[in-house]
């Protein structure tokens, strides 16, 4: 036979749980990544610098890049240029709109054969992976 506890018995126990639950530390709930466009290419922008140009990728050794984050139009971007002519036609456009933003990337680079790698790379860094490969 089981022993009955009583009303304050009850009433004690309830209280302690809820003063050590109030106790613990709470870990906040994991944030969501901003998924703005800005947001987004500003991530792009800085692990394109650093996996592509910063690194001495040989893909990229002829290029520099020029980012256009602040845009009025609502799509961020980073233009991929001629080292030497930066004011010439980008060989590359990697572009977002919108939020969640929708990527989008065009230009010579992307008829070529590093068009399977640029596009890895960009969704990766889009997607908050830092990592160069």
């Amino acid at each position: 036979m089981r022993p009955r506890l009583s009303l304050t018995s009850v009433l004690a126990i309830a209280a302690a749980a809820a003063l050590v639950a109030s106790c613990q530390t709470k870990t906040p709930p994991p944030s969501s990544q901003d998924r703005s466009a800005l947001s987004t290419m500003e991530r792009v922008a800085v692990a394109a610098n650093t996996c592509w140009f910063k690194s001495g990728d040989a893909t990229f050794a002829a290029y520099r890049l020029a980012p256009e984050l602040n845009s009025f139009s609502g799509r961020p971007r980073i233009l991929v240029v001629h080292k030497g002519s930066p004011e010439s036609r980008p060989l590359l456009v990697v572009q977002a709109e919108g939020s969640p933003s929708k990527l989008d990337a065009f230009g010579p680079m992307m008829d070529s054969p590093a068009r399977a790698r640029i596009a890895q790379d960009v969704t990766r860094w889009a997607g908050g992976n830092k990592s160069c490969s």
